[in-house]
């Protein structure tokens, strides 16, 4: 049953009529946010609240504003890419706001969780991620918009990269300068969640949900977070490896060809710096990887992680190869 200020909002934007008492279930798979598929006499859509405090093992609590920047990215997003991702339908910054529900389209999560590995959809991921980077790539208007500095910190840089420093001493300093060169280096519209999980197979390509982490910063964050992913996935379906391999590589050469904001070599750079940390933090900081079950996978993450945090690479293909081959 929906709380009653969540009745109350779709009310008072005109999607719930005011004797209407919707039927809600509960969307699964999220940490960070009551999601819920709500029945309406128009049809069926999605309501997203944020919570002060993730659902995860470890104390993690966050900045409820996040939930008003995710809209504000899905908007963004989609006045640059239409169909990037879900509509908007209302929206109210005290933390909660209503969307499009898009229950037909698959997950690319659980695509590559059953081995169906297509480098043509990885690839438009990338072109995709690469057009909002680029169009918003030295936009005053947008950085201010985008100011999040406090939030990406408490969602992102401490939880991941920060609280692996703090668990591998022998890599905190690298951690903590990743870190802060992250936090530090502003040039474009950041998602900060890009990971199978939050993007939907659409009939024109990718679909990208969960923008909390919504920030004006870092483009290079966005290319780690998702390769880390598909790095990640040939552990837990071992048998495609190669296939997610690929997928790495068709993604990483899409977003690198339309990334003209920067020199590319530079932006891979960034890039390639921080995938060693995240693979970390994927193991061993505040949201492990779930599938990651066997110390033999986490011990293999954290040796790959590790070779790469005591000598950067200057190229994503160096951590790439050492995947392959090892």
């Amino acid at each position: 049953m929906l709380p009653e200020p969540v009745v109350a909002f779709l009310r008072r934007h005109g999607l719930a009529a005011a004797d209407e008492v919707p039927h809600a279930v509960a969307l699964s798979g999220g940490v960070s946010s009551d999601i819920w598929r709500v029945e309406l006499k128009n049809g069926p859509i999605c309501v997203k609240r944020a919570l002060p405090r993730l659902r995860v093992e470890q104390l993690w609590e966050v900045p409820v504003e996040r939930n008003r920047y995710e809209r504000m990215w899905i908007e963004a997003a989609n006045a640059i890419v239409p169909g990037v991702a879900p509509r908007v339908l209302a929206a109210d910054d005290a933390g909660c706001f209503a969307m499009q529900l898009l229950a037909d389209y698959p997950l690319w999560k659980a695509e590559l969780a059953a081995g169906r590995a297509d480098r043509e959809f990885a690839a438009k991921v990338g072109d995709r991620l690469a057009r909002i980077h680029g169009a918003t790539a030295g936009d005053k208007a947008c950085a201010a918009k985008f100011d999040t500095d406090r939030n990406f910190h408490a969602i992102r840089l401490e939880p991941y990269l920060l609280a692996a420093a703090k668990l591998h001493s022998v890599h905190s300093r690298v951690l903590e300068n990743l870190a802060a060169r992250t936090a530090s280096t502003k040039l474009a519209l950041v998602h900060g969640d890009v990971s199978p999980k939050n993007i939907l197979i659409g009939p024109e390509g990718p679909v990208f949900l969960d923008a909390e982490c919504a920030w004006y910063g870092d483009p290079a964050f966005d290319l780690a977070f998702c390769l880390n992913h598909l790095l990640l996935k040939g552990l837990w379906v071992p048998t495609r490896r190669k296939a997610y391999l690929l997928c790495f590589d068709s993604l990483s050469s899409a977003y690198l060809e339309k990334a003209t904001w920067e020199k590319a070599g530079a932006l891979e750079q960034r890039a390639a710096a921080l995938l060693p940390g995240l693979l970390l933090a994927r193991v061993d900081g505040k949201s492990p990887v779930e599938y990651l079950k066997s110390d033999a996978d986490k011990d293999f993450a954290r040796e790959i992680a590790g070779r790469f945090l005591r000598s950067p690479p200057a190229a994503l293909s160096e951590i790439r190869n050492a995947w392959q081959r090892s």
